[in-house]
C-alpha cells in the first residue's frame, strides 16, 4: 500500500473523533478466485494494480510518445490530492523518461515555484527536455494568469541551458489541460 493511499484511508474520522478506516467498496465487478470460490475484489486493490500498470507504462527509460499515456499517468498520480503540487517529467533528447519528480507542494489554491530549483534539478539529472505538471485540487482545468506566467519564466530559464519545455499539463480531477494542445506554449 502506498503512503498516499494509507494516509488517505486514515483521514476519515468517526463520530467520536477516532481515526477509522473508511468502509471498503466493491464497485468494479472484478472477482478473484479464493480457496472457497470467488470473492469480489476491493476497489482499493484494483486502484493499486492500475497504478502499478501505469507505472510500468511510464517507467524510467520508456519513450513518452503518446500524450494520452502521459495524461493517464498524471491523472492517476495526482487527481485525488487535496493540495496543489508542481512536478516535472525529466526527459532525454529522444524523450525517454528519466524521472517524474514532485518538486513543490502547495496549499488548496497554489504552490510557490522557484525557477532556480527547477534549473538545478534539470542540470543534476542531465535532462534535455521537460514536461511541467501541476494539479488543481479545485478540479477547474482552466489555466490561470499565474500558471501562464510561471510557464513563461521556466521556459526562459530553461532555454538558457538549452532545455526544451515540451508541455505544461494541468491535472484537474480526471481532466487535463495541455498548454501545447491549447496553444498556450
Amino acid at each position: 500500500m502506498t503512503q498516499r493511499s494509507l494516509s488517505k484511508k486514515l483521514a476519515v474520522r468517526s463520530d467520536r473523533g477516532y481515526v477509522v478506516a473508511p468502509p471498503e467498496t466493491f464497485s468494479t465487478r472484478f472477482f478473484e478466485q479464493t480457496e472457497t470460490g470467488f470473492a469480489p475484489v476491493a476497489d482499493s486493490a484494483v486502484i493499486e494494480a492500475s497504478l502499478a500498470i501505469l507505472a510500468k507504462r511510464v517507467a524510467r527509460g520508456s519513450v513518452l510518445s503518446s500524450p494520452s499515456t502521459v495524461k493517464n499517468f498524471l491523472v492517476t498520480r495526482l487527481a485525488d490530492l487535496e493540495h496543489e503540487i508542481f512536478g516535472i517529467l525529466l526527459l532525454t533528447t529522444r524523450h525517454h523518461l528519466i524521472d517524474f519528480v514532485e518538486l513543490f507542494r502547495g496549499t488548496l489554491d497554489g504552490a510557490n515555484v522557484a525557477p532556480r530549483e527547477v534549473v538545478k534539478l534539470v542540470l543534476a539529472r542531465n535532462a534535455a527536455a521537460v514536461i511541467l505538471v501541476h494539479q488543481h485540487p479545485s478540479a477547474v482545468k482552466d489555466a490561470s494568469q499565474a500558471d501562464e506566467l510561471i510557464t513563461a519564466r521556466l521556459r526562459e530559464a530553461l532555454a538558457l541551458i538549452q532545455v526544451r519545455v515540451i508541455d505544461h499539463i494541468i491535472v484537474a480531477g480526471r481532466d487535463t489541460l495541455s498548454f501545447a494542445e491549447s496553444g498556450l506554449l
